[in-house]
């Protein structure tokens, strides 16, 4: 196990191109971390760059106390596992998994140790004999990390290594990836674009966008306190609802109002914190939980209620997520309980908790107003 650190670290090609902008991260003995953003974010290329298969232009990777800029792959004891598997066709399972070690000149028995050991662990004991044309893509993927893991390296670097597999099956693989590194404790760097695999994997979560690390926390954190818009709107399933509105005073309080449409007030904590909010032009923040349906037209307390048009509903078992039009024709998706019916067409009576709203500054990458909101 190891400690990762990259400081400062700039990734150019000619063009000129810059995929990665000094980005810093400290990566834990034992730390699962996830890069997770958008295709084209610089997250791969990164990860690539820690393995040692790119070059960096500018900065510093250090693996284990030992600065590895000028030090070849090999050399750098790190096993890395790709989306494509890369296994070799030609050989068995147990070759497959055995390769490195015989390349190292590790004693026969013991390779034969640590391949049944993993195989074990893998639940692959039984596909040993067969060559990777005979196994399916989820038993591929294990022989892949088992093939990392009997190199024991000092971490652990996958490159979207689930999205090649079916939908069940990727939720099975996540739930065995995540066992297995709480089992071997080896420094792990994962990269995603599909942020329920961060949130659910990561001990810590980095999201990236244009080359430039936008947040780091654990998966809570980023997704309870996101940095800015850009964050907000990444995470989370559906996406946040984003508003344009201007910061009003009527009747002793602050509203967050949308030119004739939504007008929601704006709760005490945000102007205890900040006493310049009035007049400004903001983006309100709304998660699609945060919508819940009124009950007998009862608005709880700590909630404002909002009448909204239904264009489409999309059921998904307890829960199921509602098209809505707001008065000025807003788009917004509320995620609600399914225990009511509610039919497309019509107006639906909701209400608004005021503990999940959030405020933001323009632009896409706007950065939130600070004010600790409880999610």
């Amino acid at each position: 196990m190891a400690q990762v650190l990259l400081s400062n670290v700039c990734k150019d090609y000619p063009g000129p191109v810059r995929a990665v902008d000094q980005v810093s991260l400290e990566i834990g003995d034992g730390e699962f971390v996830v890069l997770v953003g958008p295709s084209g974010c610089g997250k791969s290329t990164t990860l690539r760059m820690v393995a040692g298969l790119e070059e960096i232009t500018s900065g510093e990777i250090t693996i284990g106390g030992k600065v590895v800029n000028d030090v070849h792959p090999k050399d750098r004891d790190i096993a890395m596992v790709f989306q494509n598997y890369a296994l070799y066709p030609h050989m068995t399972v147990y070759k497959n998994m055995a390769f490195a070690l015989k390349l190292r000149k590790v004693p026969r028995a013991e390779i034969d140790r640590k391949v049944h050991e993993t195989a074990r662990i893998l639940g692959i004991e039984d596909l040993l004999e067969r060559k990777p044309r005979q196994l399916s893509g989820g038993q591929r993927q294990r022989v892949a990390v088992g093939r990392a893991i009997v190199r024991e390296p000092k971490a652990f670097l996958f490159d979207e290594p689930l999205s090649n597999l079916d939908a069940k099956l990727r939720v099975e693989t996540r739930a065995e990836l995540k066992a297995l590194h709480q089992r071997l404790k080896t420094t792990t760097i994962y990269v995603t674009h599909d942020q329920e695999e961060a949130m659910t994997l990561g001990d810590r979560v980095v999201i990236m966008c244009g080359g430039i690390v936008h947040q780091v926390g654990t998966p809570l954190e980023v997704y309870r306190h996101p940095a800015n818009r850009f964050v907000a709107g990444f995470l989370g399933m559906p996406p946040m609802n984003f508003v344009d509105v201007k910061v009003e005073r009527g009747n002793g309080q602050l509203w967050a109002a949308e030119r004739e449409g939504i007008r929601v007030p704006i709760p005490d904590r945000f102007s205890q914190l900040h006493s310049n909010l009035e007049g400004r032009d903001l983006v309100l923040g709304i998660r699609p939980e945060a919508f819940s349906l009124q009950s007998n037209g009862a608005t709880s307390a700590g909630h404002v209620p909002i009448e909204l048009e239904v264009k489409v509903v999309e059921p998904l078992g307890d829960r199921m997520d509602l098209f809505l039009h707001g008065p000025a024709g807003k788009r917004l998706v509320a995620r609600v309980d399914a225990s009511s019916a509610v039919q497309p067409g019509g107006r639906q009576a909701l209400q608004i908790d005021l503990a999940r709203v959030h405020l933001f500054e323009r632009g896409e990458f706007g950065n939130r107003i600070d004010a600790e909101p409880r999610i």
